[in-house]
Formats: C-alpha cells, sequence, structure tokens
C-alpha cells in the first residue's frame, strides 16, 4: 500500500508568502502574505488563521469539531468547504468534505437531450435534499442548460457542481473550443453561483496511446471530449495548458476544484490499470498548482473497482494528491447487475469511504441504462446514506452511532413508534410493519408470540435488554390507519411479477425498424447509410467518410507513449 501523505497544502504556497518559522510550517502565525494582500477563498482565510463565518457553521453541524480544527483542516488542503460568493448570498448552507468530518453523500441529475425539464429537475433537487444528499451536481446536456444551473442554484441550500466543458460545447464542435471560450464559460457559471466545478485536466495527450489497451476505452464525456480535442489539434488539453488562469476565475468568487478524472475506469477489467494510475499522478501535480494560486481542491476518482482494489485507490490518491479530498462515483464493485446499480456501487463506496474517500457520489437503479427520476434519486440517495454512515461508524467518528444505539433501545423494548420515528425513513418502516399487523404487539409478525427471541430477551428480569430508561412501550396499542404515502408505497411493492418484467422488456421484440444483412436492429444511427451520414458533415470529412478512413487517427507511437517508469507510483 503507498504511504500515507508526507505534505499538504503548507508545501505549495502562494509566490510571495514567507515562512518565519520553518520548524511550523502548517501554523499561520509563521507565515506572512505580501503587503496588501486581500484573501478571497476558505484556504486563504484559514492560512492567514481567520475563522469564517462558513467554518463556524461546519462546526455547528459537526460537533465533533471546533471551528478552530476546521480552519486547520481547511489550511492543511485536507478539508473544503465549497460555498460560492454568490450562492452564499441566497440560499447556501455551508458544510465541508474531508477526512476529518462526516463521510458526504452527492446525488448527481440534469436533463437530457431526451428527457427531463428545468421543473422536473429542481423538483428532483428538494427530492434529493429531504433523502440526505449533500451536495448535487447539475450535469445536463439537454434543454436550456443556463435556465437550468440558474434554477438550481436559486432554489439549493446544498452545494451545487457542475461540469462547464458541458456547456462550451453547445452549439459548436469540441474541435473550435478554445482559451477563451474556457475561461468564459466558467466565469459565467461562477457568476451564477456554482459552489464546484469538475475540469478535466490531468489527461493529457502522452496519456492516449494506453487507451487501446482497454476494455470499454474512457467513459468519462468531458475525458472522452478533451481525448477527441488533442488528437484533432495535436496538442495538450487546453484545460491542462490554462489551469493557473482557470484557479485565477475560481478564486475570485472562491469556487472549489474538483479536479475531474477523465480516465476513470468504467468496467472492472481496466481498474487501476497504467492509464488511470497516470493521469493520478497528474491530478497530483494539478493540486499542488491550484493551492499554490489560493483555491481549494477536491479529487476525483474511480468509477468501477474490484472490492480488492478499492483500499489501495484510495490510499494511493491520498499520498500522490497529498490527503486533498477524494470525491468517488461508487465504486461498483461488479459490472452485471444494470438496474441494482444502487446496491453494487454503495458496497464498493462503504469500503472508499472506510479507507480514505471524503464524498460518495450517488449511482442510482437507472445507472447506465437511462436518466435518474424522482424515485431512482431517491434510492441513489438512501443506498449513500447507508454507505456513508457505515463508513463513519467503522472509522470511529464521535456521536456517529448515536441514533444507531439509540434505535437498537427502542427495538429491545418493542416500542415500535419509537423504533420508526428514529428511522431514517420512518414512514416505510411504519408502512411495512403494518402491512402485516396494525397492532404495535410485544412481538413481530415475523415471528409470532412464542418465538419472538426480543420479547422472551425483554422478559428475562436479569437481562438489561429492553429495560432503558424512556423505551418503554406501554400498553399494546392499534396503529392509525395507513396514510396516503404508506398505501403507495404498498401498492406499488411488488406490483411487477418477473413474468410481467419479462414481458414488459419483450414487447419490443420484432417490433424495431426490419434488422439489416448482419442481423442488427435499424434503430438511431444505426439506420443512417454511409452515403447519408457523409452529407451532414463538413466536405473534407465527408470524403474521407466516403474512402472509408477515420475522422481522426489515434497515434500509437511510443514517441507519444509513457514508459512504465514514469506511469507507476
Amino acid at each position: 500500500m503507498p504511504p500515507l501523505p508526507q505534505k499538504t497544502a503548507w508545501d505549495f504556497m502562494p509566490a510571495g508568502w514567507t515562512c518565519t518559522d520553518e520548524a511550523n510550517r502548517a501554523d499561520a502565525a509563521s507565515w506572512r502574505a505580501p503587503d496588501g494582500f486581500e484573501a478571497s477563498t476558505q484556504l486563504e482565510h484559514a492560512r492567514l488563521g481567520t475563522i469564517t463565518k462558513q467554518m463556524e457553521r461546519v462546526a455547528e453541524r459537526e460537533p465533533h469539531l471546533s471551528a478552530a480544527q476546521v480552519r486547520d483542516e481547511v489550511a492543511a488542503g485536507r478539508m473544503v468547504i465549497p460555498a460560492n460568493k454568490n450562492h452564499l448570498k441566497t440560499s447556501l448552507d455551508p458544510m465541508a468534505i474531508g477526512r476529518a468530518s462526516k463521510t458526504k453523500v452527492n446525488a448527481n441529475m440534469g436533463a437530457s437531450p431526451v428527457s427531463s425539464s428545468i421543473d422536473e429537475e429542481v423538483d428532483k433537487l428538494r427530492w434529493a435534499e429531504k433523502w440526505g444528499a449533500d451536495t448535487v451536481m447539475d450535469l445536463s446536456t439537454g434543454g436550456d442548460l443556463d435556465a437550468t444551473r440558474v434554477a438550481m442554484t436559486t432554489h439549493s441550500t446544498v452545494p451545487i457542481g457542475t461540469v462547464p466543458i458541458y456547456s462550451m460545447i453547445i452549439g459548436r464542435k469540441i474541435e473550435d473550443l478554445d482559451e477563451e471560450i474556457i475561461l468564459d464559460g466558467i466565469r459565467a457559471q461562477a457568476e451564477q453561483g456554482v459552489d464546484y466545478m469538475t475540469v478535466h485536466a490531468g489527461i493529457l495527450k502522452s496519456h492516449l496511446p494506453l487507451v487501446k489497451k482497454r476494455l470499454i476505452g474512457l467513459v468519462s464525456r468531458g475525458g472522452s471530449l478533451l481525448a477527441k480535442w488533442m488528437l484533432v489539434h495535436q496538442r495538450e488539453n487546453p484545460m491542462n495548458t490554462s489551469w493557473e488562469k482557470i484557479c485565477g476565475v475560481l478564486r475570485e468568487h472562491d469556487v472549489t476544484f474538483s479536479i475531474g478524472d477523465g480516465c476513470r475506469p468504467g468496467g472492472l477489467a481496466d481498474a487501476t490499470d497504467e492509464l488511470q494510475l497516470a493521469e493520478l499522478v497528474e491530478l497530483g501535480k494539478l493540486t499542488e498548482r491550484a493551492w499554490r494560486c489560493g483555491v481549494q481542491v477536491m479529487v476525483e476518482g474511480p468509477g468501477h473497482v474490484p472490492l480488492d482494489q478499492i483500499e489501495f485507490n484510495m490510499k494511493a490518491q491520498r499520498h500522490l494528491c497529498h490527503g486533498a479530498p477524494f470525491y468517488v462515483l461508487g465504486p461498483l464493485v461488479t459490472d452485471m447487475f444494470p438496474g441494482y446499480d444502487h446496491i453494487t456501487s454503495c458496497i464498493g463506496a462503504t469500503s472508499a469511504g472506510y479507507h480514505g474517500a471524503s464524498m460518495l457520489c450517488y449511482v442510482t437503479p437507472k445507472e447506465h441504462l437511462g436518466l435518474p427520476k424522482k424515485d431512482d434519486v431517491k434510492q441513489g440517495c438512501v443506498a449513500y446514506k447507508i454507505a456513508a454512515h457505515a463508513a463513519d461508524v467503522a472509522l470511529g467518528i464521535p456521536g456517529t452511532r448515536d441514533n444507531d444505539d439509540e434505535l437498537t433501545k427502542a427495538r429491545a423494548a418493542l416500542n415500535w413508534q419509537k423504533h420508526f420515528d428514529l428511522s431514517f425513513d420512518p414512514d416505510l418502516a411504519r408502512a411495512y410493519h403494518d402491512e402485516d399487523l396494525d397492532v404495535d404487539t410485544d412481538f413481530c409478525a415475523m415471528c409470532g408470540h412464542d418465538w419472538c427471541s426480543v420479547r422472551i430477551s425483554k422478559e428475562i428480569s436479569e437481562w438489561d435488554s429492553g429495560l432503558a430508561e424512556g423505551f418503554d412501550r406501554g400498553r399494546t396499542v392499534k396503529s392509525a390507519a395507513l396514510n396516503e404515502e404508506q398505501r403507495r408505497i404498498l401498492e406499488q411493492r411488488g406490483n411487477l411479477s418477473p413474468a410481467e418484467i419479462h414481458k414488459l422488456a419483450a414487447k419490443a421484440k420484432g417490433k424495431l425498424v426490419p434488422a439489416d444483412e448482419d442481423g442488427r436492429a435499424r434503430c438511431h444511427s444505426d439506420h443512417v447509410g454511409d452515403d447519408e451520414a457523409a452529407k451532414s458533415v463538413a466536405p473534407k470529412e465527408a470524403a474521407a467518410l466516403a474512402n472509408g478512413d477515420r475522422l481522426v487517427q489515434l497515434d500509437t507511437s511510443e514517441a507519444h507513449g509513457l514508459s512504465k517508469a514514469d506511469s507507476v507510483i
């Protein structure tokens, strides 16, 4: 396993700052800022020893931390407070992401070119907040992206994240992207109140030959777009070459970097490969460059990773990125359960949270299949609240297990109402109980009276089980009738039998556009012939298509590759 990080953000100070006591570098009192310097970001305030209102609010929300501890963690780069100055003027309730704080959960959403609307996305935003999302990312790629983003930042009490490159290519080809477009796009979103941004600056031109070894190539949208840009122009990633200028824009509004992993693995077969690790080395360098500019940083990570490789991945990031908070998608620990990927991924997310991740990006049942709907958002949030909470309990964060122990006392006392009140989703728990037994008896429907081990344990006077003060259930009572939400839950639960599900899945068989000679169903772009496709592109590209040539040739020569020594930790 890689060693723990040896450096912090204190080791990557901006030019002009002087250290008066080298023996105590990790102390604001040891540093002197240049004359006339004014702090703009939470990181810069922390470096000066200032405790901001946002740091105080974080300490209020996480009582195991003092405001001074929050400040020190931010100054070390181990914690970020994503709080755009413009979002703070409206609805944002500041929070923190870092190893010293509780593990956080992000919910992805956003309109696509084929589904959803602004109202639906705002509705899903509120729903995600209800079910425990600590941040929300607007990943819209369709509809009015600006209006959707403004609606999200206006209505959100949690930090909003985006991937700015999506907006940059609306109405233009990726090949037309340049530094001016990049900076204008990032500036516009910063002014709208976006709290953190994913910028895929870690994928380099020298990395691209390594893609050919992969089973599924690049699954990051931003990573694949920038890979195409580099291949077309035969130049370095413009996000990387413009990094310090991007930092300047983010610093002005105190937007946090979420440095994107454009080379994250999209399947178990590609996990922890040469390409992923080569990019991770560069993400560490970008972290250093951002800290020198006074900008807060967290780093994004994989993806699809077998369970036995998760610990290495978490520790490798902490080592190479000097402890900057790690924000991971899942990871999914198996690829063969589409429709259940909120489960396959929250298994990996629990391990990731325990071994080093600070924030977990949820995965919903619709992952790989379609745009999440409202109930998918709930399922993803709940699965990841379970993962984050389980990791925090295992890490021993003070106070984390208190509610678990209180619920155990209620369960031992057979105090059903208190049992439900203490649960994460009281309505669901009550509805499931009342489906079988609408009387709060001294046993449950699973065991019945004679076989109820909890009832028997409670009746043994020498034991403490079920005797906690304040948890006596009193007399048997009949619960109120199911409310409308509980009835809806029960009506939908199990409505579709396996046979009906297969019937629905099979309804399109034989109904698609007739298959061609190769047996492929002619749908979407597959039904467009080569001649017709050529008409929709530029003349030079059309000629290439007509001649059977690929539009972009991948340079796989050794001159553009990484040596084995360059790409391993």
